[in-house]
């Protein structure tokens, strides 16, 4: 099943994906034990799709791609540990990834698979831990360097508005670590990748999240990227899970769009 958010109306619906259209719930899905009702049906084309769930909780993992860490240089984690990023720099499939006119050198995309939780959790087991997973999307963990290395945090690195494309839906079954994941710009292929060839896959991250943290009903949990990939304005950035999806981006330099 693939769940999405729409703007219908000027307002968020939670909905059915189907293959040409989107049935609108009254309702999420992720909350309470009885499925939301049907409450109406728009065409899939021309859908203002909006990024498929709004964390309570924003979490993020780095460095968890062998490949990732020796282009780095950095040490192998020993292990799993997560940071956050913030829900302001969300946004949804096809809508605009925006550079800010200060931001120079390197500017990147990083594709992600993306853990969204189901139910609460505290110290969880490796077997509750993937029960407790409600489904997959994709995220494009877009990073400003220079600000990267300037600054003592991420806070406007990886956390400005629009750094954080995630959708276009929430798929509940498919086998998410026994995909690829692909990124290109332009159309044009610039990395491929196992997806689930990670140092820590996302339950080892949820059993030590859940050691000293309590995790609830729409978190997410970004799970690194292998490689990354320079953007410019005017460019158009797609991440693809196979049997997710694909979650695409225009990008363009701030002024410049509506």
């Amino acid at each position: 099943m693939r769940y999405a958010r729409l703007c219908v109306g000027g307002r968020a619906v939670w909905g059915r994906v189907g293959e040409r259209d989107v049935q609108l719930l009254s309702g999420s899905p992720l909350e309470g034990p009885t499925a939301p009702d049907v409450i109406g049906t728009v065409p899939r084309a021309g859908a203002h799709w909006l990024p498929p769930v709004v964390p309570p909780v924003f979490y993020a993992v780095g460095m968890n791609y062998p490949r990732h860490i020796a282009h780095a240089k950095a040490a192998t984690p020993e292990r799993p540990e997560v940071g956050y990023r913030a829900n302001n720099a969300l946004t949804g499939h096809l809508s605009p990834i925006v550079k800010p006119a200060e931001v120079t050198g390197r500017f990147e995309a990083e594709p992600e698979l993306v853990a969204v939780i189901g139910r609460t959790l505290r110290r969880a087991g490796h077997a509750e831990a993937r029960e407790a997973i409600f489904g997959w999307t994709i995220g494009n963990d877009v990073s400003a360097r220079t600000w990267q290395h300037q600054d003592r945090t991420f806070w406007r690195s990886k956390n400005s508005d629009t750094f954080k494309p995630m959708g276009p839906w929430i798929e509940t079954d498919v086998d998410a670590l026994a995909r690829t994941t692909t990124l290109r710009i332009n159309g044009v292929e610039r990395a491929r990748f196992p997806t689930g060839d990670m140092v820590f896959d996302p339950y080892d991250h949820i059993v030590e999240i859940t050691k000293h943290l309590t995790m609830h009903p729409g978190d997410v949990l970004w799970m690194g990227a292998e490689s990354t990939c320079h953007l410019e304005p005017g460019d158009t950035v797609d991440v693809e899970i196979d049997g997710i999806g694909v979650l695409s981006n225009p990008v363009l330099l701030e002024g410049n769009h509506s």
